[in-house]
């Protein structure tokens, strides 16, 4: 599968924080939240990853897992968690769950998160797979990203992990006064993106500044389809 895993576990975090210095101009970060880099270490990539993909799983970059979607590269997943500042007790919610890592390295930092993923066998997948690691604190829903989750709306943070080329209103509706949606922005093509940090403050004023270019699969979905449901996990 891989070598010795604590070893591969450290690499890829010692990657991940020249990745930070790295870009720490753009990002406005020199280092990640202690709390973060604990989760990326806590969270095992492979248990999320294709049984055929698990040699690489401890790889810096993207890997596919199937239904045209990929599973984000650590260094996006760690720097997304820490720029929406997440709390102990915050409530999040993930537009696009994919293999569920994002999900679970959140679950990690925060009270609660709900997840939506737009295609139906990778909701199932993915609620399963969190489910059977214990991740309690998820919740996974097969649903229309861009219309959100308004039932346990308002979120402390949204982060969203597909591009489209604004951010969807419903989303910014469903951000709490004071929260942090972090979302790629761009064309319709897998360039030309942007990784955005929206601010909301306590009297709603909105602020957005982009943090980094990015590469990630198009947010699908239409604005005014509501479709699925809570996902049950498979018994």
């Amino acid at each position: 599968m891989f070598g010795n895993h604590d070893a591969e576990v450290e690499r890829l975090l010692d990657e991940i924080r020249g990745d930070v210095r790295s870009t720490r101009d753009m990002t406005g970060r020199a280092s990640l939240a202690p709390r973060v880099m604990e989760a990326m270490r806590a969270v095992s990539r492979h248990d999320f990853v294709p049984e055929e993909l698990r040699w690489a799983a401890y790889r810096n970059e993207a890997l596919p897992i199937g239904h045209r979607q990929t599973i984000s590269q650590p260094f996006i997943v760690a720097l997304m968690s820490d720029l929406v500042e997440p709390q102990p007790g915050h409530v999040i919610l993930e537009v696009g769950s994919g293999s569920g890592y994002q999900a679970a390295v959140l679950a990690r930092l925060v009270k609660q998160v709900y997840t939506l993923e737009i295609v139906p066998e990778l909701a199932r997948l993915a609620a399963g797979r969190l489910r059977r690691l214990g991740v309690g604190n998820v919740e996974v829903r097969e649903g229309n990203g861009r219309l959100g989750w308004p039932e346990h709306a308002p979120y402390d943070g949204i982060l969203v992990t597909a591009a489209a080329p604004e951010i969807p209103p419903a989303l910014i509706a469903q951000l709490k006064p004071g929260g942090t949606l972090v979302a790629p922005v761009g064309g319709g093509s897998f360039y030309g993106q942007d990784l955005v940090v929206l601010r909301k403050d306590e009297a709603g004023t909105l602020s957005e500044r982009a943090v980094l270019p990015v590469i990630f699969v198009p947010l699908t979905g239409e604005a005014d389809r509501r479709e699925g449901g809570p996902v049950p996990p498979p018994g």
